[in-house]
């Protein structure tokens, strides 16, 4: 199944609440979210005003984008809730923050981040290998970021635990532009 310029309406984005110590790292994600923004499409993502979650954020609604945030209950005042958003889902738990993020997006995004956005890329990819989805996933590489995590799979495909063509369930890119285009014409089986 192919998913086309025309079918995407959102995109969600994975990324850290935290702005990691370069400040290329939010400059690329206010980047991605005008980029998103300026396409047309809505960005869906973790809903907090902080780190590279904000940043994002905060690049689509400069662009006057739609923005979507999905907070769990209990890190709704933790992760600091972005108050300019055009919406605001509040769900039970961090499961249910995938799913509906996963509801509502036509692909995925992925930044650099800690133990969540490593969780929600792996369960992302997870779901495309199971066939719960087949939308374009790709991976935002800023400074060499998903480099090792790239030669772990590799690790992973020669011990024989990930089958090699399911390599293909994402695309790594270092440039907001390749990744956006990656989005618009991936063909995810």
């Amino acid at each position: 199944m192919s998913v086309s310029a025309q079918t995407i309406r959102r995109v969600a984005v994975f990324c850290g609440s935290q702005p990691g110590k370069k400040p290329i790292y939010c400059e690329v994600a206010h980047a991605l979210g005008a980029a998103i923004a300026g396409r047309g499409w809505g960005l869906v993502y973790g809903g907090a005003k902080t780190g590279l979650m904000g940043a994002v954020a905060d690049g689509a609604l400069a662009m006057g984008g739609e923005v979507y945030g999905v907070v769990p209950e209990r890190l709704r005042t933790r992760e600091i809730s972005h108050q300019g958003l055009s919406e605001v889902f509040v769900v039970e738990s961090m499961h249910a923050r995938k799913s509906m993020m996963a509801q509502l997006a036509d692909a995925f995004c992925v930044l650099p981040g800690g133990w969540g956005t490593m969780d929600e890329f792996c369960e992302i990819v997870t779901w495309a290998q199971l066939s719960y989805h087949c939308k374009p996933i790709g991976l935002l590489d800023i400074r060499g970021y998903w480099s090792l995590l790239m030669n772990h799979l590799s690790c992973m495909v020669e011990e024989g635990f990930v089958r090699p063509e399911h390599r293909s369930l994402f695309r790594m890119t270092t440039s907001v532009e390749e990744l956006l285009k990656h989005v618009e014409g991936a063909r995810v089986s």
